[in-house]
């Protein structure tokens, strides 16, 4: 439709891509075409929700088109207060989220979405390697040393980068710093993270906070 006005012509697009989205949706969360095997591969239970099924859900999302899908598990929060057992926890949450993950990666890589797909996998601190006695033993936040891995969109397979001492408390080689993160995750978009540099107000931005370098080791 020509309006000959451009805020009215990207209000209609805007409107378009939401109608689009909505009817799209019912078949995209319809698993009923998905066979026994992928749900035993992922480790979904029919009609239950679950971490699982959301990433049953992501590798259909990747499959038609969607350009960023982002999963979550929240229940990482064990600090040894009133029902946060690490003991109980920790064994939960690693039985969630292992075999739907690996599930995620092998199946978009059986169907070859893999090399154009980045998958990353972490969160914004790490948990400190000795325990937090509340009223059960726990772990505090840690900001020093933990791990995010990443996998296809040019990433070297099967490769670790980085070493802490022996508790885990501190990194003592190949450190990565976030900045370092992002920039390499820019740099697999495709994107050159210096040349998102721009002046405001005296000083230079960019999104790795005019830092950053790539991580050579990380690419394939």
């Amino acid at each position: 439709m020509e309006t000959g006005d451009p805020e009215i012509a990207t209000r209609l697009s805007a409107y378009e891509m939401a109608y689009r989205m909505q009817s799209s949706a019912p078949e995209l969360i319809d698993l009923a075409g998905e066979s026994d095997a992928t749900f035993r591969l992922y480790g979904v239970e029919k009609d239950q929700p679950s971490f699982a099924r959301n990433c049953l859900l992501a590798r259909r999302l990747v499959e038609r088109g969607v350009r960023f899908v982002q999963l979550y598990h929240t229940n990482w929060d064990s600090h040894g207060g009133p029902g946060e057992n690490l003991q109980d926890d920790f064994e939960k949450v690693c039985r969630d989220v292992d075999r739907a993950q690996a599930a995620l990666v092998h199946d978009l890589e059986a169907r070859g979405l893999l090399d154009d797909t980045l998958v990353i996998w972490g969160g914004e601190f790490g948990r400190t390697p000795m325990g937090e006695n509340r009223d059960t033993t726990g772990r505090n936040h840690h900001i020093d040393a933990f791990t995010m891995w990443l996998a296809g969109g040019g990433v070297k397979a099967g490769g670790a980068v980085g070493q802490t001492d022996e508790l885990g408390f501190s990194p003592v080689e190949d450190r990565v710093h976030v900045h370092d993160l992002h920039a390499t995750i820019l740099h697999l978009l495709g994107l050159d993270h210096q040349k998102l540099t721009f002046r405001f107000q005296g000083r230079d931005f960019r999104l790795t906070d005019v830092e950053g370098n790539v991580v050579a080791k990380l690419l394939a």
